[in-house]
């Protein structure tokens, strides 16, 4: 029996590279806003108050739902959270594109 091996989890799930990078990208983002919201110990309707949606949609956040987040609507929120997302492009080499999450004053 063969064993099947992957870069990206999410190519498992479709054969369409563009679609698994979009979704890997999509699920890094839903984890580290995630991650934020738990560092700052806030309950869902704080942190629904933080990103100006409602509560059953952070509840659909932190549960994984990520078939329900575009990627801009995440950074959207991480942007709301006072975060901002730089990519980064190394030329000539063949790793995949880096992208850091940067924490930014937020305006008064």
């Amino acid at each position: 029996m063969e064993r099947l091996q992957y870069d990206n989890i999410f190519e498992a799930i479709t054969d369409d590279a563009a679609e698994a990078a979009d979704m890997e990208f999509r699920a890094d983002m839903l984890l580290v806003i995630r991650k934020i919201i738990e560092q700052k110990g806030w309950t869902q309707k704080e942190a629904a108050a933080a990103l100006d949606v409602a509560q059953p949609r952070v509840s659909e956040l932190l549960r994984g739902k990520l078939d329900l987040f575009s990627a801009d609507k995440l950074i959207s929120f991480l942007a709301k959270l006072g975060y901002r997302i730089k990519p980064q492009f190394v030329p000539g080499r063949q790793q995949p594109l880096k992208v850091k999450v940067r924490q930014e004053a937020l305006a008064a």
